[in-house]
């Protein structure tokens, strides 16, 4: 397990970290030589059979000897061949951990093949983590993030279906309500991407953390005293809906800060529309400053 989970940095600065990665194909075929050298006798495998349980151990050093430990304590008559050798053994249960890195990692390879538009790979990462175990309303948690996040009001429907996904999963359960999820997966990995919102609201609030003492300006404060109407709260303010194109054009920054732009949209999805409707009210404000 990567114990940067566990450890402070004092602590692993004075340990050595081995990294012990998964074997590959060349790896596992050296340890069932020497599992038969320690037997002094081939395995009962054919060719084929002996390549599905390098696959079944699944870069899993300890998994292999056992299989091969199994198969040899069986001592068939002939050779197993690849069905009878999965009908023969146990296969290795996925390598997942809930809990620790591997969580981690599979939510992270989900979210950014969704975020890449491969719904193929989200559908191989989402199954993963579900044959693994993983709790499936974390997994429609990531769905939400992944909808708001990485597509955002190109396809304001893509929130939709990942909440949608996830009552579906509550009425259903398992397994039939992981189909939701999966369908949900392939909206989002199919969906027009952008992260103008989220990019837009870091930028606000960037903004809103240097100047948050600023008061609003007087004219859209509420004024509901006789001694605020005095200081001029409310004055000069123009209800929206009376004015030409239900737009007044007046500037609600402080005055201190002067008009800012945060939201930028992409040209692609509902946000070309979201972009044009930007451009129109700009256009008649600078229509009605001049």
């Amino acid at each position: 397990e990567n114990p940067s989970f566990e450890l402070n940095a004092a602590l692993l600065s004075r340990a050595q970290v081995m990294v012990l990665n998964r074997l590959d194909d060349a790896a596992l075929e050296e340890l069932l030589s020497r599992a038969e050298a320690f037997y002094e006798e081939p395995l009962p495998l054919d060719d084929d059979a002996r390549a599905s349980l390098r696959a079944m151990a699944d870069g899993d050093g300890r998994f292999a000897l056992n299989l091969a430990e199994e198969v040899h304590a069986l001592k068939p008559a002939e050779p197993f061949d690849t069905g009878a050798l999965v009908a023969a053994v146990q296969r290795r249960a996925p390598l997942y951990d809930k809990g620790r890195e591997g969580h981690y990692n599979l939510i992270s390879a989900l979210h950014k093949s969704i975020r890449g538009s491969d719904c193929d790979a989200a559908l191989y990462w989402l199954a993963r983590m579900l044959v693994g175990g993983e709790d499936p309303l974390y997994i429609a948690r990531r769905l939400v993030r992944a909808a708001i996040e990485d597509i955002g009001l190109a396809d304001p429907e893509a929130v939709h279906q990942a909440l949608a996904a996830k009552e579906v999963f509550d009425f259903l359960g398992a397994p039939e309500g992981e189909l939701a999820l999966a369908q949900a997966t392939i909206y989002l990995a199919t969906a027009p991407k952008s992260n103008a919102s989220y990019a837009a609201f870091g930028a606000a609030k960037r903004s809103a953390r240097d100047t948050g003492s600023v008061a609003p300006p007087a004219h859209i404060l509420n004024a509901p005293t006789k001694l605020m109407k005095e200081l001029g709260y409310g004055s000069g303010y123009e209800y929206d809906h009376d004015a030409p194109q239900a737009f007044s054009g007046q500037d609600y920054f402080p005055e201190e800060v002067g008009r800012q732009k945060f939201y930028v949209p992409v040209e692609r999805g509902f946000e070309r529309e979201i972009s044009k409707r930007l451009a129109y009210w700009h256009k008649l404000r600078d229509e009605r400053e001049t």
